[in-house]
C-alpha cells in the first residue's frame, strides 16, 4: 500500500522561513555571546582579572597624546572621584612626567600598559619580557612605586603573557565592560555602553587623545553608577577586597 503526503505550499514556505529565522537568531546570539566570553587564566596557573565582587573599577588606558588626560583628571576631581586606575604606557609616561605626577598626586592607582603599544600575542616571550622590563624602568625613574597590575597594550594576551607578567610580579587586568569610547560613538552611546555596569564590573575607558568624548560622558557615567549605590574602587582594592573572577585559557 502506498501513502502520499500532500503538503500545502504556502504552509511549507512559512515553516521554512521560521526555521531560517530561528537559525540566524541562534547564530547571532551565539556570536554575540562568544565575543563577550573572557578567556583569562590557565587552569592552575596565573590569572587575569576581568571582574571582582565589590564596587566598580573605572580604568583608563593612556598610550598617546597629551590633550585629553588632564581634562579627564579635572573632571574626576570635580566629580569627587577618589578611586580609579590608570594604565599607562611606559613610553608615554616618559614623555609626560607632569601628567603622571598629577595622576599619582590625586591618589589614583597606576598600572602598566606595557612600554610600546604592541600586541603581546605576536611577540616572542623574550620580547614581552623586555617590553615589561622597559616599562618598569620608566616608572622607577618617575618614582612611581608599588605597581601591582598590568594590562596588555592591545588587550590581547595569552597564557604566555600571564606567566611572564606573574614572573615580573604583576596581575594582568582585563575588563568586563567596554565603553568603546575610543571609537567616538557619541556621548549617549558611551554612557549606554557603561550603563550595564554592576557590582564587580571593571570598566574600560581611555584618556588618550582618541577619547574625544570621554570627558563629557564621565559625569553621566558617574551619575548612573551612583544611582545604583555602587562604590568606586581601584582595581587593586577590588582584588584585595573580594573574589576576582577568571576563566580558563587554552
Amino acid at each position: 500500500m502506498n501513502f502520499f503526503v500532500v503538503l500545502n505550499g504556502k504552509a511549507l514556505k512559512n515553516v521554512a522561513l521560521i526555521l531560517i529565522a530561528a537559525f540566524f537568531t541562534a547564530w547571532f546570539l551565539y556570536i554575540e555571546n562568544l565575543t563577550q566570553i573572557p578567556v583569562f587564566s590557565t587552569k592552575e596557573g596565573p590569572k587575569a582579572v576581568f571582574r571582582g565582587e565589590n564596587g566598580v573599577a573605572l580604568t583608563f588606558n593612556i598610550g598617546w597624546g597629551d590633550e585629553k588626560a588632564e581634562p579627564i583628571l579635572d573632571t574626576l576631581k570635580k566629580e569627587n572621584v577618589k578611586a580609579a586606575t590608570f594604565f599607562l604606557a611606559g613610553s608615554w609616561a616618559e614623555r609626560h612626567p607632569d601628567i603622571v605626577a598629577s595622576i599619582a598626586k590625586e591618589g589614583y592607582e597606576i598600572g602598566i600598559l606595557g612600554y610600546n603599544y604592541e600586541d603581546y600575542t605576536e611577540l616572542e616571550d623574550a620580547k614581552i619580557g623586555q617590553d615589561i622590563s622597559k616599562a618598569q624602568e620608566a616608572f622607577r625613574k618617575l618614582n612611581v612605586k608599588n605597581i601591582k597590575v598590568l594590562r596588555a597594550p592591545t588587550g590581547h594576551f595569552d597564557e604566555r603573557t600571564l606567566k611572564i607578567a606573574k614572573r615580573y610580579g604583576y596581575t594582568v587586568v582585563h575588563w568586563s565592560i567596554d565603553s568603546k569610547d575610543w571609537q567616538s560613538p557619541g556621548v549617549a552611546k558611551i554612557v549606554e555602553n557603561v550603563k550595564k555596569a554592576d557590582n564587580g564590573s571593571i570598566v574600560l575607558l581611555h584618556a588618550s587623545d582618541s577619547a574625544k568624548q570621554t570627558e563629557k560622558a564621565l559625569p553621566l557615567i558617574l551619575q548612573e553608577i551612583r544611582s545604583k549605590n555602587l562604590k568606586l574602587v581601584s582595581v587593586s582594592e577590588m582584588i584585595a577586597n573580594g573574589q576576582a573572577n577568571s576563566k580558563e585559557i587554552r
